[in-house]
């Protein structure tokens, strides 16, 4: 197979990021970008523009993009439109009403590109779509099919909404076995009304509870995870506790990243995160019993998540 590609959505920690263009001269040295466009970061976003995909790299504007598009030939692509029912504090990605229904011809142009870029690790993500009776449960599960019958050696990976909860939308989505679910905390108890206004803490974290639990009866042979962001104001004793709940909820990866403002409507940036800090966040959840941490300035939910996953198939 080709280098790897990641497919994905809303997008986490931090799907919030400044374009390239916007003044970087606030930023400690350590969160510089190298902006590289080589052929194949061309060549990746041809291919999304001519099978009409959303990814997350762009409407999240994720900092990572030139590396994962250029030098990797990776892409997060975000399925079920691009416009969110919700409105959070630290994303950029479109809110609003979206068009009724889903595109059903999504699946299998999702599962083409796979098959182009010839992925050994697909992660699909999406927007919130609070709108649809199962949150967009079946689509997922749709997507994973698709791939399924043009790759069936690629992993797959589904980095979700919270489906409110929606009775059945975990089964659907788990029973289509993608070797990771995961879905995204993002930050602490305390900031969620301000961060995540349209979801719950609780919520969220009993998602993550029930998937373990799927997992450990031997119901879904696949790993959880999830992602949080540093850096909007949580203390450092709430970051320990909302670490040590994730991993008393059974999720065995952890991605931590620096929450960076979209535009000046979001969240401000409370304070920059050392990379030394990173490391001890990193030996922190591990500590703690997680099989993997990957933790540091630049990380989101997806990056390098090839790395750190097993095949469970």
């Amino acid at each position: 197979m080709a280098s790897l590609v990641q497919i994905g959505t809303p997008a986490s920690p931090g799907a919030a990021v400044q374009e390239p263009s916007e003044s970087y001269s606030g930023r400690p040295p350590w969160l510089k970008i190298r902006l590289s466009t080589p052929k194949r970061y061309h060549e990746v976003r041809h291919l999304v523009e001519k099978l009409d995909l959303n990814t997350v790299c762009q409407e999240a504007r994720c900092p990572n993009i030139y590396e994962c598009w250029g030098e990797h030939g990776t892409a997060t692509f975000m399925i079920l439109g691009d416009i969110c029912t919700r409105r959070c504090g630290f994303c950029a990605v479109k809110t609003g009403r979206p068009e009724p229904g889903v595109d059903a011809s999504e699946p299998e142009h999702v599962a083409q590109a796979v098959e182009v870029m010839g992925l050994k690790h697909a992660v699909i993500t999406s927007v919130d779509r609070d709108d649809l009776p199962d949150g967009g449960a079946r689509h997922f599960a749709d997507v994973i099919s698709a791939i399924r019958a043009r790759m069936p050696e690629t992993a797959v990976e589904v980095l979700t909404p919270d489906f409110r909860r929606v009775a059945t939308a975990l089964d659907v989505v788990l029973e289509a076995e993608p070797e990771v679910f995961s879905h995204n905390m993002e930050t602490v108890p305390r900031l969620y009304r301000a961060a995540r206004p349209g979801s719950a803490y609780e919520r969220s974290l009993g998602l993550l509870a029930d998937a373990s639990e799927r997992r450990d009866r031997g119901d879904y042979s696949g790993r959880v995870k999830t992602a949080v962001m540093v850096g909007l104001g949580e203390t450092d004793d709430e970051l320990e506790q909302t670490i040590r709940e994730i991993r008393d909820a059974g999720v065995e990866i952890l991605a931590v990243g620096q929450y960076l403002q979209p535009t000046k409507e979001h969240l401000p940036v409370d304070r920059f995160v050392e990379p030394r800090r990173f490391d001890e966040i990193r030996d922190l959840a591990l500590s703690f019993g997680f099989d993997h941490c990957e933790a540091g300035p630049l990380v989101r939910s997806s990056y390098h998540a090839h790395e750190h996953v097993r095949r469970s198939r």
